[in-house]
């Protein structure tokens, strides 16, 4: 089935969907008719609440169709980045609880290789704080939220992909000049308020990602808790039947209802980041199974688990990770 046409069309129109107040994500899916999936592929628009027509307002409708291509509007809630195998493990597997020091808890994805060093792999906002954190600082299994402590430190962070919130430090002297006169006056006049400038930058994300360095690799283990061995990575597509090992619903599987997904993700205090390309499932995680593994059927890499709502689960594809912090997935060599 060629779906390019239709990715097309999602891709032309998908700022316009998500300018729409309800509107959270928009992916290509099959089309939904009756509490049956159609082979129809359409414009899937996820919205916080279905709401009848009459209570929107005009500019706030999902049109039926987008050209030629059908639209099909699902109701997902607000989708969040999710931050439970709670126990301490030595060597740890994959899909057990890990944290940065200063965050709840999160889940080890799997181990990865950059230059024949080996790493731990898993969300940004699960190993570097959503971008608070610096190289080297510990990471402990199990997570804090779990009775971590600095006594279970696993391994140090050494990498990170930045999420892009939509804002960075300012490079312009007329920003920065401003800021400091008006910092000044303000002080002068005993206020205890200060301005801040920032620079506004296209917040286009395509995956949150981390690595962390073990302390040894006796303290980690080539293998998926209830799933086994990795026999390597490549994408998924429609369809694609996948499965996890994670933190706090353990094993799941779905099947892969949307892909070339843009979402809103919500990582809290008002800060919104949207991913571009991504892959969507159903109800397979909750918070705590971010920066899981996902897997097909097959047992190869399929993509990073990162966020998601009641309803659905939001997938990096695993490509998008790999070549994003230069690694590869970790597999058992057959002696």
């Amino acid at each position: 089935m060629n779906l390019q046409p239709v990715i097309q069309v999602k891709r032309e129109h998908r700022d316009y969907l998500l300018s729409r107040k309800n509107v959270v994500a928009c992916g290509v899916g099959f089309k939904e008719s009756e509490g049956r999936i159609t082979d129809e592929p359409c414009v899937v628009v996820s919205v916080i609440k279905k709401m009848p027509e009459a209570q929107l307002s005009p500019a706030d409708v999902v049109p039926k169709k987008l050209g030629e291509v059908r639209t099909d509007v699902q109701e997902t809630g607000v989708i969040r980045a999710l931050q439970g195998h709670t126990d301490r493990w030595r060597p740890a597997p994959g899909g057990v609880s890990i944290g940065h020091v200063d965050i709840t808890a999160g889940t080890l994805g799997c181990l990865v290789t950059r230059d024949d060093q080996l790493f731990i792999l898993s969300n940004n906002h699960v190993l570097a704080n959503s971008n608070s954190a610096e190289k080297g600082d510990p990471i402990v299994q199990p997570g804090r939220y779990d009775g971590g402590t600095a006594d279970d430190q696993i391994a140090t962070l050494e990498d990170f992909v930045p999420i892009n919130f939509g804002t960075s430090p300012p490079t312009c002297l007329i920003a920065t000049g401003t800021e400091s006169f008006l910092n000044w006056v303000a002080r002068l006049l005993g206020s205890s308020h200060r301005v801040m400038a920032f620079q506004e930058v296209p917040a286009r994300n395509l995956v949150d990602a981390a690595i962390a360095r073990p302390l040894s690799d006796d303290l980690v283990e080539k293998r998926i808790f209830e799933i086994g061995v990795l026999k390597g990575s490549r994408d998924a597509t429609l369809g694609t039947r996948v499965k996890k090992s994670g933190r706090t619903t353990g094993f799941t599987s779905g099947v892969i209802t949307q892909i070339d997904v843009t979402s809103q993700v919500n990582y809290g205090e008002g800060r919104i980041a949207i991913f571009e390309d991504q892959l969507m499932a159903g109800a397979m995680s909750r918070g705590g199974d971010s920066g899981s593994a996902v897997l097909d059927e097959e047992d190869f890499v399929v993509g990073l688990l990162f966020a998601g709502s009641d309803t659905t689960t939001i997938i990096n594809p695993i490509q998008f990770v790999l070549d994003a912090l230069q690694v590869e997935i970790a597999v058992l060599l057959s002696k």
